[in-house]
């Protein structure tokens, strides 16, 4: 276990557990639902399925091992064990070894900073990059967090806020069916597009505002369990390798940035009614 902290936040790492996020408190409060499978998880190399885990790479297709049938789920790295390359307390950076069943070789890296903004507030920003050894290959990258719906505290239970261009029309196999569609009202289990960058408000009335940003275009939002709601900012949208695949080559690797800020309401609250 890798711990951070800085003010009031806390988070715990756990690498050799997929460099899954196992915990982030603050001000005491846990923000995740903790658990094996749980707390917030890396999504590498690919995002959500992958449609009865084959992938097309040029003339050749591949086959993955199908672990939520009929299709891929999630990618591999959740379950890998990496390596900790380095921590000051603050920030930590993690690599991992891509490889079988993965047919390509490369290297992934995560970066997490916890950064204290001000008295009442702060921000998680994690970093992800895929680059390959030799030959290039489609990938993707992004996190699945499960925020707990409600903190426990006695308070109303989490509302999610965003403004998506469109969402991605689910077919009866759960993989986009290529048709853009007006959003919808949840629950869901969908893909979003957003081109200017993902930006998803998740308040706990009177308790806590958190803001989940990303300059990646595609987040999937999940909120069909009662204990949890997940906002997933990703580089594609699900079976992505296939219809929407970004290739990472020798001279071109793949990152991607997600940023988690967070405000307490009430201290909010009592700045507005001093100030009026």
């Amino acid at each position: 276990m890798v711990r951070l902290a800085a003010g009031d936040a806390e988070v715990a790492v756990e690498p050799e557990h997929g460099c899954r996020i196992a915990s982030l408190r603050v001000g005491g409060t846990e923000l995740l639902v903790s658990g094996e499978g749980y707390g917030s998880f890396v999504m590498v190399p690919f995002c959500g399925r992958t449609d009865r885990g084959r992938v097309r790479n040029g003339g050749r297709v591949y086959q993955l091992p199908v672990d939520a049938p009929p299709h891929a789920l999630h990618g591999f790295a959740r379950d890998g064990r990496w390596r900790t390359v380095g921590s000051d307390g603050r920030s930590a950076a993690f690599t991992w070894e891509l490889g079988e069943p993965w047919p390509w070789s490369g290297t992934v890296t995560q970066l997490v900073e916890l950064v204290e903004l001000a008295e009442d507030g702060g921000s998680l920003t994690l970093t992800l990059g895929v680059e390959t050894a030799a030959e290039s290959f489609p990938a993707q990258a992004g996190w699945h967090p499960w925020w707990r719906r409600n903190l426990g505290r006695g308070g109303s239970d989490v509302r999610v806020d965003f403004d998506p261009a469109w969402q991605e029309e689910r077919g009866p196999d759960h993989l986009p069916t290529g048709r853009r569609v007006e959003p919808r009202p949840g629950p869901w289990d969908d893909c979003f597009g957003m081109p200017d960058g993902v930006d998803v408000t998740l308040t706990w009335p009177g308790e806590l505002k958190l803001s989940v940003t990303s300059r990646a275009e595609w987040v999937v939002v999940y909120d069909e369990q009662e204990a949890a709601v997940c906002v997933e900012p990703q580089s594609g949208p699900p079976n992505g390798l296939n219809t929407a695949p970004r290739l990472v080559t020798p001279i071109e690797p793949l990152e991607v940035r997600t940023t988690w800020a967070w405000r307490r309401v009430e201290a909010e609250s009592r700045r507005t009614a001093g100030a009026g």
